[in-house]
């Protein structure tokens, strides 16, 4: 199938309690697309990872086929806090 000159565009957004919202976009031109999801805390962006879609992907979601697990790997690494021992 050709993606050449297709156009795709969804956003979904998650309230959470806490004063938590997540946000997931979707976005294809011309074939090529990228995923991301921003999260919010307090009204604070608190982390954003944005990385391309893979092309088997974008086939399904031409076919208006469900992706399990599309925003799987888009997730912030914890980062581990350093603390001085004295």
């Amino acid at each position: 199938m050709n993606t050449e000159g297709f156009y795709y565009e969804n956003t979904e957004s998650v309230l959470q309690s806490g004063g938590g919202k997540i946000v997931r976009k979707v976005s294809i031109k011309n074939g090529k697309g990228y995923k991301s999801v921003i999260t919010y805390k307090k009204g604070k962006k608190r982390c954003a990872i944005k990385k391309h879609i893979h092309r088997d992907h974008i086939e399904m979601i031409k076919r208006r086929k469900f992706i399990p697990r599309l925003f799987s790997d888009c997730k912030s690494r914890e980062k581990t806090r350093k603390v001085r021992k004295h």
